[in-house]
């Protein structure tokens, strides 16, 4: 690990054979926790290139567990998290949009580590246990058309990666990862980036990856999601083609807003907040979630547009369809509790 951490100092690339060695180091419970932690802050001092992200994604999934779900169309809408905006969880209010509008969705998660509130943290707020069984898991997906895969539950050694990235406090390769470790095969994809720069190397790995279809977007203001902030970046994968497209809210007929207007808090907070977004109330946290929710719809292929996919996210919230995936997915986790009680 000691050649690949000067290596890194010395601002030098690592081959994507190099970084396959150097993963394989990081999971290896005999690698120091030290170690891993200046590797860890010396590739993000660096600047981790396309080849180093793939290479770490390769090894993390060779050594995830496996999720049985059936051959289908499945998306993730995950984000890379530690944009330091301290919103609310709009990719996960967004999963529920989506579902509820028929896209197959296997979220992809994880609790709080550079962020106030992580997706498993909000579910958990919401009534949705993180500690379903792999079957549970999938029969919540196969039934519901959406489950949430708790990132610990299938990757076991991530256990004391997650130690140093709390030690650390701030993002490194693993919040650029995690979106693509999904042990479900996805067809497609659509993530949130921080930094805008980085958004063709990300397509271009998602591409490596196998993913047909995807979406990547760096959001105005800083953030890993579509913002209603300004002009957001995006990189469509399609196939083989990697297209740069630029997007503002008024392009798609929705309202700017400033990034303070869709700032969240605590868990709980943030459950409420998607509870009354998701009931209809109209207002910058309504907006930004049919702002994402439209570009995963045409990712997806559900529309043909992404205007269409505004559309079709508001009429799936005001017609009650979002909140009430959302409630039969707490009503399977509360049933399967009480189950477990019982026996």
């Amino acid at each position: 690990m000691k050649q690949y951490i000067s290596m890194l100092k010395n601002n030098q690339h690592l081959l994507f054979d190099e970084m396959r060695e150097a993963s394989k180091l990081i999971f290896h419970e005999e690698t120091p926790l030290h170690e891993i932690e200046t590797f860890l802050i010396a590739l993000a001092n660096k600047g981790e290139t396309a080849h180093e992200v793939a290479a770490l994604t390769t090894v993390m999934k060779s050594f995830a567990l496996e999720v049985p779900a059936p051959t289908a169309r499945y998306m993730d809408n995950c984000g890379t998290g530690g944009d330091g905006v301290n919103s609310f969880n709009i990719s996960t209010a967004a999963a529920f949009v989506m579902a509820g509008a028929g896209a197959k969705i296997a979220k992809h998660g994880n609790r709080k580590i550079s962020s106030t509130a992580g997706s498993s943290d909000v579910l958990e707020a919401l009534g949705i246990h993180t500690d379903l069984t792999m079957d549970e898991t999938v029969e919540l997906l196969n039934t519901h058309g959406i489950t949430f895969i708790y990132a610990p539950n299938v990757h076991p050694k991530l256990k004391r990666i997650g130690q140093v990235r709390r030690q650390i406090g701030k993002p490194t390769i693993f919040n650029l990862v995690g979106p693509l470790t999904n042990p479900i095969t996805l067809d497609t994809q659509f993530t949130g980036i921080n930094r805008p720069e980085f958004t063709m190397e990300y397509a271009a790995v998602m591409k490596m990856l196998g993913r047909k279809r995807g979406i990547v977007v760096s959001g105005a203001g800083g953030m890993d999601e579509a913002s209603l902030a300004g002009q957001n970046e995006f990189v469509l994968v399609d196939h083989e083609d990697l297209i740069p497209f630029s997007l503002t809210p008024e392009d798609i007929g929705l309202k700017s807003a400033p990034l303070e207007s869709i700032r969240g808090g605590n868990a709980d907070e943030n459950a409420v907040i998607m509870r009354i977004l998701l009931g209809g109330k109209r207002d910058a946290y309504f907006d930004t979630v049919v702002f994402n929710a439209a570009i995963g719809l045409f990712a997806y292929g559900l529309v043909n547009r992404i205007k269409d996919g505004v559309d079709l996210a508001i009429d799936t919230i005001l017609s009650g369809k979002a909140l009430e995936k959302l409630n039969a997915v707490v009503a399977f986790s509360e049933a399967r509790k009480k189950q477990e009680v019982i026996k």
